[in-house]
């Protein structure tokens, strides 16, 4: 760690980091000029008549909405409910079978990927397409 540090200084040594005539002149000149900019006093509290008005309108607002929408409800019938049909239940043979690798994993893994790099190019060309087939925008 003392070699880093000492090159590091090394290094830092051989930095010129002096500054031109004009550029001290010019950050002088900025800095006189610079005035410290005051927010403008926070605004008087509301009083708390006001808070209550707008609590009871609030209030007011919320019981008109509540009142409005039973108001407006129909004895509406009760949603009725069927049992779902068993419609997919055949159509799919769910006896499971063990799987059989015919390659070892790393063949299996590299010939998953080629198959996802297909699929990834079939959906980015099927993705053009569809790009291109729209029909341009009106403003």
């Amino acid at each position: 760690m003392d070699k880093l540090a000492k090159r590091l200084r090394e290094d830092a040594d051989k930095i010129d980091a002096s500054l031109s005539p004009q550029f001290k002149e010019r950050l002088r000149a900025s800095l006189e000029n610079v005035s410290q900019e005051r927010t403008p006093a926070a605004p008087a509290r509301q009083s708390a008549g006001f808070w209550w008005a707008s609590s009871l309108t609030g209030i007011a607002a919320t019981l008109a909405v509540i009142v409005i929408s039973n108001l407006s409800l129909e004895n509406p019938e009760p949603a009725r409910t069927e049992p779902p049909a068993q419609q997919f239940a055949a159509q799919f043979d769910w006896r499971l079978q063990p799987a059989v690798l015919t390659q070892t994993l790393e063949q299996e893994l590299v010939a998953i990927q080629s198959d996802l790099r297909k699929a990834e190019r079939v959906v980015r060309d099927d993705i053009d397409q569809i790009v291109v087939d729209l029909p341009p925008e009106n403003p």
